[in-house]
């Protein structure tokens, strides 16, 4: 059987990075969370798409930058990573891909 990675099998079937927001974090988003579990370490992301998305812990006013956290701790979670490992893939990622 295929590994279901709703939108982000898009992403992962062309080489395409896939970045997680807050939406990650809320109850009725499984789906979500299971392709967060299984995209490939080098095409991973994390964001707060702040203002908006606010990650579940903090719902109820306007997201900010230092909620990614809250939303990087649930993909580490599901992937079966400490929150220091996930930090290392997202921040290598992000240097591979803004060339810093």
């Amino acid at each position: 059987m295929p590994v279901r990675f709703g939108r982000c099998g898009f992403c992962h079937g062309r080489g395409w990075y896939c970045s997680f927001s807050g939406i990650v974090t809320y109850p009725g988003s499984d789906e979500l969370r299971e392709a967060a579990a299984k995209l490939p370490d080098e095409l991973l992301l994390v964001e707060t798409d702040a203002p908006y998305l606010t990650p579940q812990a903090h719902r109820g006013g306007p997201n900010e930058p230092a909620f990614v956290v809250a939303t990087a701790e649930v993909v580490a979670g599901v992937r079966g990573v400490t929150y220091a490992e996930l930090e290392r893939t997202v921040e290598a990622n992000a240097r591979t891909l803004f060339g810093w």
